[in-house]
């Protein structure tokens, strides 16, 4: 049976969106992972979706959540992503482990839409080096 991870931000927008995708393509099957955010932004950002479709991923079709949407349910591992997340969220009832990963928001990239994609795509790269080196040390 997987092991399940929800991933938690504040927007649940960018990076816990591509954290979800990224967990559930890397763990190839071990693991199953869900995103949600404290103060849902209602969208899921279009270089969010850009940079997981240069790597085959789609994100087109999902929402974001408030973490309420998850209350109730057991999870092997809760991960926040930005310290918003962390301070509104320290505890997760029902989290076997609780990890805090922070990684810069992509969001507040300034410049043109190019510009702006070369940071997602650089904290997208740098979350699923992370997620990988969780995976291999046999979580």
């Amino acid at each position: 049976m997987a092991r399940n991870v929800l991933i938690l931000c504040t927007g649940n927008s960018c990076r816990s969106q591509m954290a979800e995708a990224l967990w559930n393509d890397l763990s190839k099957g071990a693991w199953q992972a869900v995103s949600a955010g404290s103060k849902p932004a209602g969208y899921v950002h279009p270089l969010a979706i850009r940079a997981l479709a240069e790597l085959g991923l789609d994100i087109s079709q999902n929402r974001s959540k408030h973490l309420d949407e998850f209350r109730g349910r057991a999870f092997d591992l809760v991960v926040t992503v930005c310290d918003n997340a962390r301070e509104s969220c320290p505890v997760f009832p029902g989290a076997k482990q609780m990890e805090h990963w922070p990684f810069p928001d992509p969001a507040e990239a300034t410049g043109s839409d190019d510009e702006k994609l070369k940071v997602f795509r650089q904290i997208r790269d740098a979350i699923a080096e992370r997620i990988r080196t969780y995976l291999e040390l046999g979580a």
